[in-house]
């Protein structure tokens, strides 16, 4: 189904983790990654919420980003990069439960973009909710395009 130019796609992403100091911060674990599709978790806790007690909408879109970005970088070689171009969320139940869960996919791989798609399920008393789903654009960065970001 997609090309995948460097086979050590899984062992690239793990290493990547490992620089996620946002997605660390906010507790959202990958549980899963195969060629075009990446999967997480996340335990709800108050921060995660709005005024309201629902699950904050930039906390969907947040996951929504990462497992679409994850899953394009499945499919690009190992000396390309991938950054977020565009992303539409459209959030369609409240957020109410303990758990959320983030599916990315690749729907149409390109040379220099992928166009990805994301669903973020929250978990209530064993009930699974479709409470955002998300359309992207992932943009491929190449050699040589971009400076590395002085920290």
């Amino acid at each position: 189904m997609y090309q995948i130019p460097n086979k050590a796609f899984k062992e690239r992403i793990e290493k990547y983790l490992d620089g996620q100091h946002f997605m660390k911060l906010i507790g959202f674990q990958i549980q899963s990654i195969e060629p075009g599709r990446v999967e997480g978790v996340l335990d709800l806790k108050e921060v995660h919420r709005q005024q309201r007690g629902l699950v904050h909408g930039g906390l969907s879109a947040t996951l929504a980003d990462i497992v679409a970005g994850f899953a394009a970088y499945t499919v690009v070689p190992e000396d390309h990069h991938v950054v977020t171009a565009e992303i539409k969320v459209s959030y369609l139940n409240p957020g109410i439960g303990h758990k959320l869960y983030a599916v990315g996919w690749v729907l149409k791989q390109g040379r220099k973009m992928s166009f990805c798609e994301a669903e973020i399920w929250c978990e209530n008393q064993g009930r699974k909710v479709l409470i955002a789903k998300a359309t992207t654009t992932m943009a491929t960065i190449f050699p040589g395009d971009v400076p590395s970001p002085v920290v």
